[in-house]
């Protein structure tokens, strides 16, 4: 979408919400975005195959976000995590496990429907909420 919105402006937009499916699993037709160039399927841009965009913006992201990671090791730090699923845990989920067990000042923050978990190595210094993200949210501010 990103690529999307450099090329067409800032207000393009796809359709985001899908209503209820009450014919099995089946996504009406209309319901799936189109390119506006070529009228092509448009996908998230996932980590599945070799289409996984790594533009400047994407590589100048990683560069920071390295960069905080290495200007705060050892320092309180609170790695959190919202609504990350079961899907791709190697990107988020895993990596925040890791580096809160390597820094005995970090906490890790879990705030998830049905998935809010951790292993036991970090559990003293965890903080678990199993619920909607956007409810909790709302309820906290």
């Amino acid at each position: 979408m990103k690529v999307l919105r450099e090329k067409y402006g800032p207000d393009y937009e796809q359709p985001t919400a899908v209503p209820m499916l009450t014919d099995g699993y089946k996504i009406p037709a209309a319901l799936i975005p189109k390119h506006p160039d070529d009228g092509s399927d448009v996908t998230m841009n996932l980590r599945a195959d070799d289409s996984f965009v790594e533009d400047e913006g994407w590589h100048r992201a990683r560069a920071a976000y390295a960069d905080f990671l290495r200007r705060h090791e050892g320092l309180h730090v609170l790695f959190l995590e919202i609504g990350v699923g079961g899907n791709t845990p190697v990107i988020i989920k895993y990596p925040f496990w890791q580096m809160t067990n390597g820094n005995k000042n970090a906490v890790y923050a879990c705030l998830n429907y049905s998935e809010a978990v951790c292993p036991k190595q970090i559990e003293t210094r965890l903080i678990v909420i199993d619920g909607d993200s956007g409810a909790v949210i709302k309820q906290l501010l």
